[in-house]
């Protein structure tokens, strides 16, 4: 069958952006295949109620596994249900997000299913009717095209890469019995307490460095984020989450997050290789450097040579001013 379906994470009773942006590109696929695009989410009680919105995204059907027991998170459930269901629907592609819940989902989908699976694919396209997907390889050096030979395709969506488009229709909210009995229980999900966004759902990233150097001089970097609004956060490099300046949930990099914002600025970052492989699939990157020949700056659209304790506060005072003249 054409149809696609796409896993909907739900935390703290929502279903984000990782949602949307898996269930738009649901869509995208079953509208190039000529099918569906089937939303599934399993979780506890009010699970309904966050993902119906997804119908908007261009969610055909809805299918909701809920049941008292299944908050925050039950692994086990969650996998035997969704493989149930790809087992029965038939589908051409199965989409799950790639963040922490979404990669510890899809393999164990994936084992039940004895199938392969694509990790953080950043593009798409249909080759000679079959599904070909683009993600990146040896820390972002390399761009792999796989081509799936038969369905369905299972794969997981690097986050900040596919927009979502509002469609008309409504989709319909059908629930289904979750699969088995928890052997895993979640019983809390603690987080630092944060009044910005996370650095993997932002939009615009803006990261410091050594060059930065001392913790005492993040606040130049805070200011040019608040010139940037609500979208934007901080990042750092994994060199000063190791010297204890900033937190490790703010970490860019290979053994840090993985971001595509739609812009990133990289203040006093040299750009090794294990930084560029977190975030080089940015749509666009600003460099701020005062060594010209810093490897940041063979990625970067736009660089700048210089002193960031001068760049950075001008950078912020121009955003400021050309937001208030909108």
């Amino acid at each position: 069958m054409p149809d696609v379906l796409a896993y909907a994470e739900v935390r703290d009773g929502t279903a984000g952006k990782a949602a949307r942006e898996v269930t738009g590109l649901a869509r995208s696929m079953a509208d190039a295949l000529g099918g569906e695009a089937h939303v599934i989410a399993v979780g506890g009680t009010g699970t309904a109620d966050a993902v119906a919105g997804l119908s908007g995204l261009g969610a055909a059907r809805i299918l909701v596994a809920e049941a008292p027991g299944l908050e925050p998170d039950s692994p086990d459930v969650a996998a035997a249900t969704v493989a149930a269901r790809v087992s029965a629907g038939g589908y051409a592609a199965v989409l799950f997000p790639a963040s922490a819940r979404g990669k510890d989902l899809a393999p164990r989908v994936a084992a039940r299913l004895d199938r392969g699976l694509a990790t953080e694919i950043v593009a798409w396209e249909l080759s000679d009717g079959a599904l070909a997907v683009r993600r990146p390889m040896f820390a972002g050096k390399a761009i792999a095209t796989l081509r799936f030979e038969d369905a369905p395709a299972l794969m997981t969506v690097r986050a900040n890469v596919f927009t979502p488009e509002s469609r008309d229709g409504a989709g319909r909210v059908e629930r289904i019995e979750p699969v088995g009995e928890p052997r895993i229980r979640v019983t809390a999900v603690e987080q630092s307490e944060r009044d910005r966004l996370d650095v993997s759902e932002a939009t615009i990233i803006v990261s410091g460095g050594r060059g930065m150097q001392d913790p005492a001089n993040w606040h130049l970097l805070e200011d040019l984020v608040a010139a940037l609004g609500d979208e934007a956060t901080l990042g750092a490099s994994r060199a000063v989450v190791d010297a204890g300046w900033r937190p490790h949930g703010e970490q860019v990099g290979q053994t840090g997050k993985t971001v595509s914002p739609d812009l990133y600025f990289a203040v006093g970052i040299s750009g090794a290789i294990q930084h560029l492989a977190g975030m080089r699939t940015a749509k666009v990157i600003v460099a701020i450097n005062r060594d010209a020949d810093a490897p940041i700056f063979s990625v970067a659209d736009y660089g700048v040579v210089g002193d960031l304790f001068e760049i950075v506060p001008r950078l912020a005072e121009a955003i400021r001013e050309a937001r208030r003249e909108e």
